[in-house]
Formats: structure tokens, C-alpha cells, sequence
């Protein structure tokens, strides 16, 4: 066993001993307990994901055999480590967080189980990472489902928290059925239960067997990703959930379901064909444009957050289903950028949305609420978390120099290049698609300007609001990593690209990252690596600025295309930060300059000759999304609720109330139908309980019969 097995067998002692301090000490102690160990145990995990990435190579192992399962195997590649050290980051943040925040449960809820099952959740994440067998991962994600649920449910006095937390562990035990069987059906062919052994056998199977197994696994594990229409749990699981938690479901969780995506469909069994691209890139695309529609409307600002996390899963998943079409197309190089915009945006979403839950629990802790409707003036208040919650926003609404704006930007540009696509349908579909990403990505700076000017701009609106404090240094200190990371990754794209290509083959094509990253830094016109002309006008546009001191290829993104037209996209968010800095620097500097000699006289504020602006009199969150409302009403499709009562004999009102009521989208068009349809069936198959025996013994011989056909076909 080399280091990483080392430091991989002390993450889970770290887990263990943790669970066991909790139990021992006092109940004060534990959130101290569980900040260290989950710490300590992060850190471990960025090490061991660090080594496979870094240096290359597969860390394997094997533990134990059992009669009739096999060998049960440990094995880190680099694609396991990749969302290792996504999940490490996360883990670590939401831990440190912990260390103050928890200490608001002290009293009203129970720490030590609070502790056992964080601590089971982080040890359950890396476990299923390094999982290399069937049984192994199965039971791995069974215990990261379990721990989660238990986790959710924490705050169960609250009302609606068991339902949300049951809701989630009973799609998440739906989508494990479906998963099991599709590992079964492959398992049996392959006789074995080892990953490796199952892409052997794969390719033995029936058309129509791969096509089973792909609805199977990609709607199964989409359950956890959050993808539609198997999204139900999550708009009520994260709000549910405490803050340092609801960032492990939306950081990391979720990528595990794009995990067993990924691992099953284009590792085990690749379903590089147009079909399975067309259902993968339609689901990325409606969870796009439903999660930011609802997230605008919503005004709890942790429900926001979870309606964005599904739009930003859609996203991944757009990239996705846009690399398996291009593949299949027979465009390589395409379908590479598409999958390092996917990894991209992946690794963007854990950092920023895991900022922006902390960010909410922070103020839901120090403010006394969530519901922008009542939040406001929180700048003044708590300006260090409205400074990184600012980052937060910037970043997930796709503003440059942050993180967001690369992996969207990207994303976009891959939809454009469908037009190399020999099939003028997929072309079609291809710019609908492009069209929809653009409206998500409208929608969603609508939405975090209402998110972040009803939260922390204006007045307060509600008197605990007002009397809030900033939160202690242990729980602002974790944000501040998370926001330097959103800009570090929004302005060096030129050095996480090639380390993603580098890092996550075969699955994405070296020369991708290779085609978007021209060596300006290297070339010159001696070299011969770029043309004369062309690298000529770049640098005279600055191109080649920093390459004395800076290593790589450059500081530009950009997609050389024909003689014709030798530039198809291009952007350089490290310059445009220089830039922007210059500017505001400038403008500092003529502001100051013209305005000091002026005095500032402050007045009373003219609120409508009354005294003062109350609170009830502001802009609302409600108030700021209803234009989205009106012109999605198709989507939304509200129901006024009415309910009066009534006096003297049912002849005269004494109340009115109306109250908009509104079933999601998903629900509306598929819950609810396959609820009556269940229910239908369930009526049917109660029917035929009439105590003959004949009957039964046709029933049987039925089943048998249709077992048979199914198997035969497969």
C-alpha cells in the first residue's frame, strides 16, 4: 500500500475517531469535534486526489473476498479524483463553517447524531469515489443516501422537514432500484462484478438491452443529480437541511450523480450514439430553463439556491449530451471541448453554490430569517458576508473576471460550433438549445440581482433584521477561500483547461484544450507555431503580455477557425481583470479629483411628506420577479385559492382571502400523471385479490412467460 492508501485508510480512521470524541465528550464540544475531523479528513482526501492528479498513475487495491461477490477492490483514477478534490474543497469549507454555526442547535437538537451522520456522509463520499466493484459502490451509496436523509431530517420539529427528507430518501431509493438492476443485468453477462470486467461484456448486448440500461442508469443516478423530471426532492431537501449541509448536497451530492453518469455511461458502457446525445442534451436543457425560472420567482433564499443548483446540473448535462452527439458525429475535437466545459462548469458550480449556502446560513443565523421579502440592508450590517455573498452572485450570474462567465461562456460557444454537424435536424436542435442556455443565463443574473439587492441592499424590513450582526472570523474565514477560488478559477481558464484535459483522460481529448489555448506565450515569428499575420494582430492586442514571467501557453481562450474566418471566439478573463482594474482606478482617481473640493450635506430622505421610508413601502423580492411570472404564466400556470366565510344565513361575506397557489411544472406534467397511473393500476391489481386459485396459478404462469420474452430479448 503506497500514501495514498495510507492517507486514505486515516480519512476513515479520522471519521471513526471523530464519531467516537463526539459520543465521549461533552455535548459543547462536539461542533469543535466535528470541524477538526471533518477537516483533518478533507485534507486527507485534497492529498490523495492531489497525488493521482498531479503525478499521474491509478492507486489500486485489493481488500477482502467474499464468496459469491468477489474481491472487493479500491481503485483512484484520475476521473474518481477529479471529484475527489471537488468533494474535499466542499467538505472542507462546510466543516470549518461548522465549528460556529452548529453551536445554534446546542440545547434543541442532538450534536453527537448530528455529528455521526456528517462524518458518515464525508467517509460514505470518498468511499463511493474509490469503489472499483459493484457490491462495494452499492453499499457505499446506499450509506451516503441513508446518512443524507438523516441529515436533512435533523431540524424534524420544523414543520415540512420530515416530509422533504422522506420525500428525498424515497426518490433516492428509486433511483438505486434502477441503478441495482441495470449493475445486475450487466453483471450477469459479464459474470463478474468488477467495473473493469463490465465494459468487456457490454458490448455484447442487444441495441435494445444498451438502450435499457442507459434510461436506467442516467435517469437513476439523475436522481441524486437533481436532473428533471426526478427533481422533486431537491427544491424541499435544501432548504430543509442546515446551511453546512445543504452545501455538501449541492457541492458534492449532486456530482455524485453526475458521477455514476459518467463512470457507467461513458466509462463501463459508452453510449457515444446520437439517441442516447439527444436525451441527455434535451434533459440538460429543460433543467436548465425550468431550475432558473422557479429560482427567480422563489423568495426563500435557500430555495433559490436549490432551484439554481438544478439549473446549473442542466448545464453540465447540456455539455454532456452535446459531447456524446459530436462524438458521434464524428468530431472528436468538438466533443473534447464540450466535456472540459462540462468538468468546467462542474467544478465552478461546487465552489460558487457552496459559497452562496454558507453565505445563507450565515444569515439565516445572524438575521433571523431567509425570506428576501423581510431581509434588506444586510451591507451595513454584515459586511463581510455581504462582500463574499457579493462574490457569489457575480460569479454564479456569470460576470467576468468570475468563474461562471468561463464554463457558460464556453458552453455557449460549444452549442454554436453545431453547425459542423453534418444533420441539419441536430443542427436545429443544437441552436434551440444554444437559444435556451442564453435565456438561463438572462434569467439567472435577474434573478441574483433580486437575490442580492432585496438581501443586503436598501433598508431592513423586518426589526430582527435590523439588529443583526456579522458572523464570527471561523465561519467568515471559509467563505473568503471559496470566493478566491471563484476568481482564481474565472481568470486563469488557460491553466485549468489543460490540467482538466490532462487529468481526465481518455474521456476528453488531449488536443482540445490544446486547439483553445494558442502558445502565444511560445510563439514567435520564428517559430512558425501560429502565422505570421495572426500572431501579429494578437500581440498588438497584448497577447503576449506577462509571458516573461508567467509559464503556460498563454492567457487567451480561443478557437482558430478557417482562413475565412481565422477567429471564432475568443476572451482572456486575466486581461479583462487588468482592464476593469485600470478603469475603476481611473475613475477613483477623476472622482476624487473633481469632487474634493465639494462637501457632502446629508438631508433628511423625502419619503412622501412622511416622517420617514417604512419598510412595507420598499421593492420587494415578490414584487421584483412578477414580471417573470406574467410572461412565463404558461409554465407557472397559477391557481387562485379563494376562501370566505360567511354570516347571517350565508347571505353576506365577512372575509376574503385569496391566496396564489402554484404546482410545479414537473408535477403538473409528470408526477401527477404517473401518480393517477400508479393508483390505477394499484385499483386493477386489487381487483384481482378474489381468492381463486386458477387464477393465481394464471398470473404466475404469465409472469414466467413475459420474464422469459424480456430476457430473450436482451
Amino acid at each position: 500500500m503506497n500514501s495514498v492508501g495510507l492517507v486514505l485508510s486515516l480519512l476513515f480512521a479520522v471519521c471513526a475517531a471523530g464519531i467516537v470524541l463526539g459520543i465521549l465528550l461533552p455535548e459543547k464540544h462536539v461542533p469543535a469535534v466535528l470541524a477538526w475531523s471533518g477537516s483533518i479528513a478533507a485534507l486527507l482526501a485534497l492529498y490523495a486526489a492531489g497525488y493521482v492528479l498531479i503525478y499521474g498513475g491509478v492507486f489500486h487495491f485489493s481488500c477482502w473476498t467474499i464468496p459469491t461477490l468477489g474481491t472487493i477492490t479500491i481503485l483512484l483514477d484520475r476521473v474518481a479524483a477529479f471529484f475527489l478534490l471537488i468533494a474535499a474543497i466542499v467538505m472542507l469549507a462546510s466543516s470549518v463553517f461548522s465549528a460556529a454555526y452548529m453551536k445554534r442547535y446546542a440545547g434543541h437538537y442532538s450534536l453527537v447524531a448530528f455529528n455521526a451522520w456528517y462524518l458518515v456522509l464525508c467517509a460514505s463520499i470518498v468511499w463511493i469515489l474509490i469503489e472499483e466493484d459493484i457490491f462495494g459502490f452499492l453499499v457505499a451509496w446506499e450509506a451516503m443516501s441513508i446518512s443524507s436523509y438523516l441529515l436533512v431530517n435533523f431540524e424534524h420539529r420544523h414543520k415540512g422537514t420530515s416530509n422533504a427528507a422522506y420525500l428525498m430518501l424515497a426518490m433516492s431509493e428509486a433511483g438505486f432500484i434502477a441503478v441495482t438492476l441495470a449493475f445486475l443485468i450487466v453483471a450477469t453477462s459479464a459474470r463478474s462484478w468488477q467495473f473493469s470486467d463490465l465494459s468487456a461484456a457490454a458490448v455484447t448486448l442487444s441495441p435494445f438491452a444498451r438502450w435499457i440500461l442507459f434510461l436506467l442508469t442516467f435517469f437513476g443516478f439523475g436522481v441524486k443529480a437533481g436532473l428533471v423530471p426526478v427533481n422533486a426532492w431537491l427544491p424541499k431537501a435544501h432548504p430543509a437541511a442546515p446551511a453546512n449541509v445543504s452545501a455538501l448536497l449541492s457541492g458534492v451530492i449532486l456530482n455524485l450523480g453526475l458521477y455514476g453518469i459518467i463512470r457507467f455511461d461513458f466509462q463501463i458502457m459508452p453510449v457515444m450514439t446520437t439517441g442516447t446525445g439527444l436525451v441527455i442534451l434535451a434533459t440538460g436543457t429543460v433543467s436548465a430553463i425550468v431550475g432558473i425560472l422557479y429560482a427567480t420567482t422563489a423568495t426563500d433564499l435557500k430555495g433559490v439556491l436549490a432551484h439554481s443548483s438544478i439549473e446549473n446540473i442542466g448545464i453540465v448535462t447540456l455539455g454532456l449530451g452535446a459531447s456524446v452527439i459530436f462524438s458521434a458525429a464524428g468530431l472528436p475535437l468538438l466533443s473534447g471541448m464540450a466535456l472540459i466545459a462540462a468538468f468546467y462548469h462542474m467544478l465552478n458550480h461546487s465552489m460558487y453554490k457552496a459559497l452562496l449556502f454558507l453565505g445563507a446560513g450565515s444569515v439565516d443565523e445572524h438575521a433571523g430569517t431567509r425570506d428576501l421579502d423581510h431581509l434588506g440592508g444586510l451591507m451595513r450590517l454584515m459586511p463581510w458576508t455581504a462582500g463574499v455573498f457579493l462574490v457569489g452572485t457575480l460569479a454564479i450570474s456569470a460576470v467576468p473576471p468570475f468563474n461562471g462567465f468561463v464554463s457558460e461562456w464556453l458552453t455557449l460557444q460549444t452549442l454554436l460550433r453545431g453547425v459542423e454537424i453534418p444533420s441539419i435536424p441536430l443542427r436545429l436542435v443544437f441552436a434551440v438549445c444554444g437559444a435556451v442556455l442564453a435565456l438561463t443565463a438572462a434569467l439567472a443574473v435577474t434573478c441574483f440581482v433580486k437575490v442580492f439587492a432585496m438581501g443586503f441592499l436598501g433598508i431592513p424590513r423586518s426589526e430582527r433584521v435590523a439588529k443583526a450582526s456579522e458572523a464570527r472570523t471561523v465561519a467568515i474565514a471559509p467563505l473568503v477561500l471559496l470566493a478566491i477560488l471563484c476568481l482564481l478559477l474565472g481568470i486563469l481558464p488557460t491553466y485549468v483547461m489543460p490540467a482538466l484535459s490532462q487529468d481526465l483522460q481518455p474521456l476528453i481529448n488531449p488536443q482540445a484544450s490544446e486547439s483553445l489555448i494558442p502558445p502565444f506565450f511560445t510563439a514567435s515569428q520564428a517559430n512558425g507555431q501560429l502565422p505570421a499575420s495572426f500572431l501579429q494582430d494578437f500581440h498588438n492586442l497584448g497577447a503576449q503580455s506577462g509571458s516573461g514571467f508567467l509559464p503556460g501557453r498563454g492567457l487567451v481562450v480561443l478557437l482558430r477557425g478557417t482562413e475565412i474566418n481565422p477567429v471564432v471566439f475568443a476572451m482572456s478573463p486575466a486581461y479583462a481583470l487588468v482592464a476593469l482594474a485600470l478603469l475603476l482606478a481611473i475613475t477613483g482617481i477623476l472622482v476624487t479629483r473633481f469632487t474634493r473640493r465639494r462637501s457632502v450635506a446629508r438631508r433628511p430622505l423625502w419619503a412622501g411628506g412622511i416622517p420617514r421610508l417604512l419598510p412595507q413601502m420598499t421593492y420587494t423580492a415578490t414584487g421584483f420577479s412578477n414580471p417573470v411570472r406574467v410572461v412565463f404564466q404558461a409554465i407557472f400556470r397559477p391557481h387562485i385559492a379563494e376562501g370566505t366565510r360567511h354570516t347571517v344565513a350565508v347571505h353576506f361575506r365577512t372575509a376574503i382571502r385569496r391566496e396564489r397557489e402554484e404546482t410545479h411544472v414537473v408535477d403538473r406534467i409528470f408526477l401527477q400523471p404517473v401518480g393517477a397511473s400508479v393508483r390505477s393500476i394499484a385499483v386493477f391489481l386489487a381487483g384481482m385479490h378474489h381468492g381463486k386459485l386458477n387464477a393465481y396459478v394464471t398470473y404466475v404462469l404469465t409472469f414466467l412467460l413475459l420474464v422469459l420474452f424480456v430476457f430473450r430479448a436482451i
